[in-house]
């Protein structure tokens, strides 16, 4: 009889052991209520938007109707951006082309590629948005040149080779 009794004993034991070794309930955090954060009311404007590439530099154009006639390449004026003023001619060509350089603004953002590239990028662009601005433009802009995308682009590096043609120099012995 009393081993009986130790065996339960024991067994309660056990028992009071596991129940001791759950853990323990995490505390509940309070939850904050979130404020209500107003957004600015943005008007919306007209906009034409137009993808132009060269090489490897990406440009996204917008030609806005109404609102301020600036030019805007990264959020900087193209004077600022561009530091040759031939780039800055290449950039507003397809608008001079049409007669509309004070009848827009302009916003591009340029990703990618030289200046130049960027320059030209954004020429293509600005032809693209203004064909979806009046479908009329796109014999003048074609025949100038600004609506085809230029293909060419640097050649890639072979094995065995310095550049993409390049061979290491000879040496006889």
């Amino acid at each position: 009889m009393p081993k009986a009794k130790k065996t339960k004993k024991i067994k309660k034991e056990k028992a009071k052991k596991k129940v001791s070794k759950k853990p323990k309930k995490a505390k509940l955090l309070k939850k904050v209520p979130k404020e209500k954060v107003k957004k600015p009311k943005v008007i919306r404007e007209r906009y034409f938007e137009a993808v132009g590439r060269r090489k490897t530099a990406t440009a996204r154009v917008r030609l806005f109707t109404k609102g301020e006639r600036a030019f805007l390449v990264n959020e900087k004026l193209v004077d600022e951006y561009f530091p040759t003023l031939e780039m800055r001619q290449i950039a507003k060509t397809s608008l001079k082309k049409m007669k509309s350089l004070d009848r827009f603004g302009v916003s591009a953002l340029v990703k990618g590629g030289g200046l130049h590239a960027q320059a030209e990028a954004i020429r293509h662009g600005i032809a693209r948005a203004l064909v979806l601005f009046n479908p009329d433009y796109r014999k003048r802009l074609k025949r100038a040149g600004f609506l085809t995308r230029d293909p060419r682009m640097r050649e890639r590096k072979k094995f065995g080779l310095k550049r993409a043609r390049r061979a290491p120099q000879w040496q006889k012995r």
